[in-house]
């Protein structure tokens, strides 16, 4: 091809094209991977419900509420098969966002290429299993940190000889930017795991050490994308330099294609707005040009949210104008005929140099403390990120960080594009009963004995720490349920329960203009007698907990006393501890779209305990029509993302307490 400078060559091959997808049932979603697989998208990225990500079949109690919300649900291998009938996998690539049970969805997926007639040695795909960072941000973790550091390595040592193309894990900063890291956070705790995880493969004898720079190789990351687009750029060539210079210098890689940053992105859904939410495409196109324009850094899969993913869950419509998105950048511009256009760059170069040295200065204090499982169990991570996060909140609520639509440029006229009923997606009435029916089907079908010997095998070997791969490969083949091996690996490993990063003292520098605040909740204390006492409950299985620690952060700095024990717990333990924690007010987060039976639950069994007297306010995603239901149950007030201003909440929970208080609040 003809050049018009001696910088622009033949055009580089565009990266995977994926969006984040799965939805109610298995059936269902093979039908939107089909769709978008004809629609052009290249790659398919595979989510899961919660119940599956948490090792819980569809019937279990923690269940209640949460089957296909947030994903497909997977209980044995007539899901998976169901889920990519007539998608060859032997030809596909395919991500799947997995974590705690990451090595069995990855033997279930084995199993059905197996059944397929695939090639085991052709598959392609990335299991995330990036266990740390569950632990920090998304909480879908299961078992304590060594465990589960142990079956990540498994899954590594497993994959690099049997399924060579396949990436093991993902180390995902993306989560943690989510959780409200900074860009130096980011660098570092990412980087942190890794080196944790590929020490730890060191250490654990399964791979000789003539192989190990090829599992280095195989190691790959997923990142987050944030609005701040010179920054974000600047992020991702320090992740480059950094990898680079860990692979050379701590593992002695000398290929250069070993050491190479490989990486996929999902942009930021922690910036999208709810209010004038059509504002979320241009924040989407900014993030995704972070993370394409240097050739150096350029991701190797994309896959962007939908513009109105802060209200609800997308509709197909909505996915394709992301997919579009991609398409119109690869396909109709020439980003892709250049050279890297920031070499050279002083601007550039400084920046990357402050993020380096300020990252290297951060991982250098959880190398001392012991390198990142222990930073995990001792809540150093977890208390930074809480405390990021919650400088996050504060610049927004002063306004120092402009939000357009959400504190600043408010004023809109409404959009048709959220107008009417259908401008989101609903999981249809009867899918967990349906999918708990096609359960128990399949239990009943299935050879019992096998059921038990596979079962045995996968104790015995977790037991013994020999790899867990093959027994849950046999397991899958065997019939075996999620959370029948979910269950199995819990009876030997335990569960945990990691720390909330919620300290119980106020904090030195909090929030502006709390003193009014401080008053309300000190004259209510007096008037009932003892301090003001807020529960804050995360009913369910959903893990996305910001928004539950950053509400008890805050009444914490207004002297309220504060009870938050973390995820993951059922209506009957939050009832319970309602009652016999003698709270003046219940508040409870739900993100995964499960609000309206989990709520009502809640409200039937304060009913019963005879706590009707104590108010329950709500936050999650919440669409407009479901509100109304929830205020039907008995809820006091509701919350949704637009809602920002934390101090005029904490004061809405004093009058919530005590109506006497409201004149003095407004």
């Amino acid at each position: 091809m003809a050049t018009d400078t001696p910088f622009q060559h033949d055009k580089d091959r565009p990266w995977i094209f994926r969006t984040y997808a799965g939805h109610s049932t298995a059936k269902a979603s093979n039908q939107l991977y089909r769709d978008n697989l004809a629609r052009g998208q290249t790659g398919l990225s595979v989510a899961f419900d919660l119940p599956t990500q948490t090792g819980y079949d569809s019937d279990h109690v923690l269940s209640a509420g949460e089957v296909g919300k947030v994903g497909v649900p997977i209980c044995h291998l007539g899901d998976m098969q169901q889920l990519f009938e007539n998608i060859p996998l032997e030809q596909m690539n395919t991500s799947m966002t997995i974590n705690a049970t990451a090595p069995w969805l990855l033997a279930l997926y084995i199993a059905a290429a197996d059944e397929q007639g695939a090639d085991r040695t052709k598959l392609q795909g990335t299991v995330q299993n990036d266990i740390i960072k569950e632990y920090l941000s998304r909480g879908t973790y299961v078992l304590p940190p060594k465990a589960s550091l142990q079956l990540k390595t498994d899954v590594i040592s497993y994959t690099y000889t049997n399924i060579p193309k396949w990436n093991p894990t993902n180390v995902c900063s993306y989560h943690l930017q989510e959780a409200g890291a900074t860009p130096v956070q980011e660098l570092a705790y990412a980087l942190a795991t890794a080196v944790a995880v590929l020490d730890r493969v060191k250490e654990g004898g399964q791979v000789p050490e003539a192989d190990f720079a090829r599992v280095v190789g195989r190691i790959s990351f997923f990142v987050n994308a944030g609005v701040r687009f010179i920054t974000e750029i600047a992020k991702m060539r320090a992740f480059v330099d950094l990898w680079d210079e860990i692979c050379r210098e701590r593992y002695g890689v000398e290929e250069p294609k070993f050491r190479r940053f490989r990486y996929g992105v999902q942009v930021n859904s922690l910036g999208l707005t709810e209010p004038q939410p059509e504002n979320n495409v241009h924040r989407i196109m900014i993030e995704m040009l972070a993370v394409t324009l240097s050739k150096d850094a350029r991701a190797r899969a994309v896959q962007l949210p939908a513009w109105n993913e802060a209200l609800g869950l997308p509709r197909p419509w909505d996915q394709q104008w992301s997919l579009r998105a991609q398409q119109i950048l690869a396909y109709e511009t020439d980003l892709l005929e250049y050279e890297d256009i920031f070499d050279g760059s002083h601007v550039m170069e400084k920046k990357v140099a402050e993020l380096k040295a300020a990252a290297k200065e951060e991982m250098r204090t959880i190398e001392e403390m012991g390198g990142a499982v222990v930073a995990v169990e001792n809540a150093y991570m977890k208390e930074r990120l809480v405390e990021s996060n919650a400088a996050r909140f504060a610049s927004i609520e002063e306004g120092s960080l402009t939000v357009v639509g959400v504190n600043k440029y408010q004023q809109t006229v409404e959009s048709p594009l959220t107008a009417g009923e259908e401008s989101i997606m609903i999981v249809p009435e009867g899918v967990a009963e349906e999918q708990v029916a096609r359960l128990q089907a399949w239990r009943e079908k299935r050879d019992d004995a096998a059921v038990k010997a596979a079962l045995a095998d996968l104790r015995q070997a977790a037991k013994e720490g020999r790899n867990v791969m093959e027994p849950s490969i046999v397991c899958a083949k065997a019939g075996v349920t999620t959370g029948e091996w979910g269950d199995v690996l819990r009876g030997v490993f335990g569960e945990y329960r990691a720390p909330t990063g919620v300290a119980k003292a106020a904090r030195n520098n909090p929030a502006p203009n709390l003193d009014p605040v401080r008053e309300a909740v000190s004259a209510v204390s007096l008037k009932l007698g003892r301090q003001m006492k807020l529960l804050v409950g995360k009913p369910g299985l959903d893990g996305h907990s910001n928004g539950a620690e950053q509400i008890a952060v805050r009444a914490r700095d207004t002297g309220m006393d504060v009870v938050y024990e973390g995820i993951r717990l059922t209506p009957e333990q939050i009832v319970n501890a309602a009652e016999k924690g003698d709270v003046h007010i219940v508040g409870l987060s739900i993100l995964s779209g499960s609000h309206v039976p989990l709520v009502e639950d809640v409200m039937v069994r304060m009913r019963e305990a005879g706590l009707s007297h104590i108010p329950v306010i709500v936050g999650g995603i919440i669409p407009p029509e479901d509100e109304a239901t929830l205020e039907k149950a008995g809820v006091s007030a509701i919350y949704t993302p637009k809602d920002f201003d934390l101090n005029k909440i904490m004061l809405d929970l004093v009058v919530q307490v005590d109506p006497e208080q409201k004149a003095s609040a407004s």
